[in-house]
């Protein structure tokens, strides 16, 4: 299981990638693993300002639908084109390819309330 250094992280799973005033946000390789082949990812939230911690959109496997939330606040940018004919990039390049949205971070000092890649890695099951 690959965990990205210089990424931030949520109990829930969710990463952050930092460029400048913008963020991308997408799904751990953990959790990838754990829901199983994503068959769908809808993202209805482009346009919209959120808090850290609302839904931004859902992720559907084969086995369960599960809510994805934002790691903090901001406008959401864009929603990656690529997941809409191929959402299986989150469980090959859950880092790269498969990232979600592109957000403008609103609240910069949030950033330190998540988990560096050393601490999220303490944090899941052995």
């Amino acid at each position: 299981m690959k965990i990205q250094e210089n990424y931030y992280y949520t109990k829930d799973h969710e990463w952050l990638k930092v460029v400048g005033n913008e963020g991308f946000i997408g799904v751990s390789d953990f959790a990838s693993h754990e829901l199983g082949d994503i068959v769908y990812i809808e993202v209805e939230t482009v346009g919209e300002t959120l808090k850290k911690g609302e839904s931004f959109g859902t992720i559907e496997a084969v086995k369960t639908v599960a809510d994805m939330y934002m790691p903090v606040s901001g406008e959401i940018l864009e929603f990656n084109g690529e997941l809409e004919s191929h959402p299986e990039l989150v469980n090959q390049d859950p880092y790269e390819k498969g990232w979600i949205v592109k957000i403008n971070i609103s609240s910069p000092d949030e950033i330190s309330q998540l988990m560096d890649s050393k601490a999220y890695a303490a944090s899941l099951p052995a």
